[in-house]
């Protein structure tokens, strides 16, 4: 059993918006699934990060879940900021039963034992936000995260923490959710949503922190193993 991750997939089905008109995503969906058969195996399990679906109502994510249900392995999924279909974790969970994708759980307010691993984890939110709104998101964010992390504590296993925006990104740090990760001595943090030339803002470590961004076109469509 191995744990792989992969974020951004931004799949076209349910909305009709494919990603190939942006540099390097020329049929994206039949390089991902290629890329992912050959690595992955029923018995794992990957973590996809924020930003599955462009479809904006949960009936309409339904090609895309069955996109990603005829992939390997088991799947967790976490909110981003483009899952505008993403509801509260009853609806996707009743849609998911319903549907029969038995492989795919969400990950949200909660934590899921993979193997050695504790799986946590949470969108997060932008790292140079500064009016209300933006302080009350990250409030609840750090709030879903810590409660993430403490149910990742109470499973065992080394811990490994997703969100869907990095913490920190150039010159801004979102000190909020930084200082989450510290109080639990947090040692790797996996994220996606930088795309194309924006990398070269990718910060690698902060502190005693390693960032592993994960999104698609970052990663050249393969899921990348987590050790």
């Amino acid at each position: 059993m191995k744990l792989f991750a992969i974020s951004d997939l931004h799949l076209p089905f349910g909305a009709d918006k494919p990603m190939d008109i942006f540099a390097g995503w020329n049929n994206y969906t039949e390089r991902l699934k290629e890329n992912w058969q050959k690595i992955v195996s029923e018995e794992d399990t990957v973590i996809i990060p924020g930003d599955f679906s462009w479809a904006l109502k949960l009936e309409d994510t339904l090609p895309d879940f069955e996109y990603l249900n005829s992939l390997n392995g088991n799947k967790i999924l976490l909110k981003g900021n483009h899952d505008f279909w993403w509801g509260t974790a009853n609806k996707i969970n009743t849609f998911l039963l319903d549907n029969k994708f038995e492989n795919i759980k969400i990950l949200h307010n909660n934590a899921y034992k993979v193997g050695d691993f504790a799986i946590c984890g949470t969108r997060g939110w932008v790292y140079d936000g500064k009016s209300d709104f933006d302080e009350k998101v990250i409030s609840r964010e750090c709030a879903r995260l810590e409660t993430s992390i403490k149910s990742a504590l109470g499973l065992g296993g080394e811990i490994k923490c997703f969100l869907h925006y990095p913490f920190v990104y150039g010159d801004f740090v979102c000190q909020e959710i930084l200082n989450v990760l510290k109080k639990y001595d947090i040692k790797d943090v996996y994220f996606g949503h930088i795309h194309g030339r924006a990398k070269g803002n990718i910060i690698t470590q902060y502190d005693s922190i390693k960032l592993h961004c994960l999104s698609c076109d970052i990663v050249d469509f393969v899921p990348q193993l987590i050790i």
